[in-house]
């Protein structure tokens, strides 16, 4: 009964923007207290992004099929649970990618997250505390993959960038 609430309360308050990532799959970037267990509605995406995860929302992500998730944090970040064990015990791997604001936001950092997606098989929850970081390095990706500086950058913008745009306009200046 309590996993049905869950659901409908997630369902009720999914929305999400999607947009093409290098395998042509869409994109999901949700909010962390958007998330739908609902395969049927994630199905084919790459990954979604938000900010930092609670138990119930990995529950809720591992339900809907996920197979991965991918922690752009810091290790002295609180996390306010042991979040590499939890995604394990629901059966999903965990990698972690320490993105440190801003010095963080590199095309280098954006090449090792491309790296790890592509190692995983199946859709991935990416996430930092706000989302912010997971919009900066979708941003740098999306202009790897060849996209306008424009486009980067609303990209960006649709996956959480916020205080980080400016970072990711200086790296878009220097390629």
């Amino acid at each position: 009964m309590k996993r049905s609430i869950l659901v409908l309360v997630f369902s009720l308050l999914f929305s999400f923007t999607s947009f093409a990532d290098d395998t042509g799959a869409a994109t999901v970037a949700i909010s962390a207290d958007e998330v739908r267990a609902d395969a049927g509605v994630l199905a084919g995406r790459r990954y979604v992004s938000m900010g930092q995860p609670d138990k119930a929302v990995l529950e809720a992500v591992s339900d809907a099929g996920f197979v991965a998730v991918v922690d752009l944090r810091t290790a002295a970040e609180d996390r306010g649970f042991d979040e590499p064990a939890a995604v394990e015990a629901l059966g999903m791997e965990y990698h972690s990618l320490e993105i440190a604001g801003a010095k963080g936001v590199t095309f280098d950092n954006a090449r090792e997250l491309d790296r790890i997606l592509a190692g995983i098989d199946g859709p991935v929850l990416l996430h930092c505390q706000s989302g912010n970081r997971v919009g900066a390095l979708t941003a740098l990706r999306a202009s790897m993959q060849g996209a306008t500086d424009e486009d980067a950058l609303a990209i960006g913008r649709e996956a959480g960038m916020t205080r980080l745009e400016a970072a990711v306009t200086e790296r878009l200046a220097e390629k």
